[in-house]
């Protein structure tokens, strides 16, 4: 039996994916509009089993699709993220006129929380063969870059690259060897220095992790550290803007503290000041 990662995404009625639908992957085949009731009795006769689901037949799946981490219960990061992410994605698919041939979604948690943005992308590679691949710190700027290189290039984006889905350890490591010795030789034979780059910033590969499907090695991980603060800083400051944004919304009247002046001050100060002097008076005066 292979393991099996679960991952709740969104679903609207009457679209391509409706509530209740059950994407099952690297098979590509779904099955529509499962109950509650239904989920026990599936997961034990298709998953475990890997036989038919009888009170329903299997479509096959042509499309890519593309997940983003929107859990913002488990970690606010994802959260912020992932909502424009999807809008970023969206936008792409639209500029490309691939309505319908790419679908993208929120979905739960995929494990990584410090890599967010965190994108899975899977659907059929040049021959054939059908892939799902996790990318993490991508940002709002890096969608287009990313959409037309893995989408519509078929080219894994090395320097944002987490691994792929089905493959163990060893497997993602000499894939990602692999590819940067060809990235390395073609772009030798075109005459650029892109290569090094290639080598340089895209060395990873995945490590087994209880919580996802694939994760990020330690060796992309030391080399995130070395540009971790600027990445911070960035993915930060995104967060500030869209927090501003939206406080923004909720806080447009201006308060007395944002009207308060120097001249208020001042003129506090006389007030203050006069009522000590009238204390000071009376108290003379008694005596």
């Amino acid at each position: 039996m292979l393991k099996t990662c679960l991952t709740i995404c969104e679903g609207h009625d009457g679209t391509e994916t409706s509530n209740g639908d059950v994407l099952i992957f690297p098979d590509m085949i779904r099955y529509r509009r499962l109950t509650h009731f239904d989920v026990e009795t599936f997961v034990e006769e298709v998953i475990v089993k890997e036989g038919e689901w009888l009170p329903g037949n299997p479509e096959s799946l042509k499309a890519s699709y593309v997940f983003v981490c929107s859990h913002g219960s488990r970690d606010r990061r994802c959260g912020v993220f992932g909502p424009v992410l999807v809008s970023r994605f969206r936008e792409e698919i639209g500029l490309h006129g691939l309505q319908g041939k790419v679908l993208v979604s929120s979905c739960s948690h995929i494990g990584g929380n410090k890599y967010a943005g965190n994108v899975i992308i899977i659907g059929s590679s040049i021959n054939g063969e059908v892939t799902g691949h996790l990318y993490g710190y991508v940002t709002p700027d890096g969608v287009p870059l990313l959409f037309r290189q893995h989408i519509i290039a078929g080219e894994i984006f090395d320097s944002l690259w987490r691994g792929q889905i089905g493959l163990s350890e060893d497997e993602q490591k000499k894939k990602q060897e692999q590819r940067l010795q060809l990235n390395g030789a073609r772009n030798l034979e075109g005459n650029t220095v892109a290569g090094s780059r290639c080598q340089t910033v895209g060395e990873s590969c995945c490590q087994d992790n209880e919580d996802s499907c694939c994760c990020q090695n330690d060796v992309l991980e030391e080399r995130r550290e070395v540009s971790g603060d600027h990445k911070s800083k960035e993915n930060l400051n995104v967060l500030r803007r869209i927090n501003k944004g939206v406080s923004h919304k909720f806080s447009s009247m201006p308060t007395w503290l944002d009207s308060w002046e120097q001249e208020d001050t001042y003129a506090a100060l006389a007030v203050v000041c006069a009522a000590v002097s009238v204390a000071i008076a009376y108290s003379c005066y008694k005596q």
